[in-house]
């Protein structure tokens, strides 16, 4: 096993044993266990838990984004990639269990504010990704004419609450066909008329 399929194991690993039993109550001891090494060896790709957890976490949220990427990546038609991007990137947490429970029990990894934002470069790359579609669409003449960064940080951050509102507030129903709406809303008012 190569260096980064280790990495990826170890930090995989982390984020379900902190999903299992939290923040405070995960022990170093518990994650090298489980991984079958020690503790210094456990050490060797973080220097301490909080660093472990941070690098887990992130590794999760990598991993989510590179699902919605590769989701979109054969995707021609321009409003179909909007639509696969924003329904993938809303869904995947009904999948993935541990990171699910990381953001339930750590709200603060989708901070309000891009100042405390923990994740600042992850959550960056999901909006140039977004940024990216976004600028297609328009020099495609499928979108009218936007301000491409303010109508991303809009975006983000309308996505951003239907994830709290779903999977931290758990309110599933209702934020669903919210999003399904707010979806539809937004490429009725994207796609350009003529």
């Amino acid at each position: 096993m190569g260096r980064q399929e280790k990495q990826d194991l170890i930090f995989d690993t982390a984020l379900k044993v902190f999903a299992r039993y939290g923040f405070k109550r995960t022990r170093v001891e518990d994650i090298a266990s489980e991984l079958g090494m020690t503790k210094g060896n456990l050490y060797l790709y973080a220097k301490d838990k909080k660093d472990l957890y941070e690098k887990a976490v992130s590794r999760g949220l990598l991993r989510w984004q590179g699902r919605v990427r590769e989701s979109i990546s054969g995707i021609d038609d321009v409003e179909e990639q909007f639509l696969v991007m924003c329904r993938k990137s809303f869904m995947y947490l009904s999948r993935d269990v541990a990171l699910r429970t990381i953001l339930i029990n750590d709200p603060a990894i989708f901070p309000l504010s891009q100042q405390e934002d923990r994740f600042a470069e992850i959550n960056r790359a999901s909006m140039d990704l977004l940024r990216s579609v976004l600028k297609r669409g328009i020099e495609q003449k499928r979108f009218r004419e936007v301000d491409v960064t303010y109508v991303t940080e809009l975006l983000f951050s309308i996505y951003v609450m239907f994830i709290i509102r779903t999977y931290i507030k758990a309110e599933v129903k209702s934020a669903g066909k919210m999003f399904e709406q707010a979806v539809d809303l937004i490429l009725g008012g994207l796609l350009r008329r003529d």
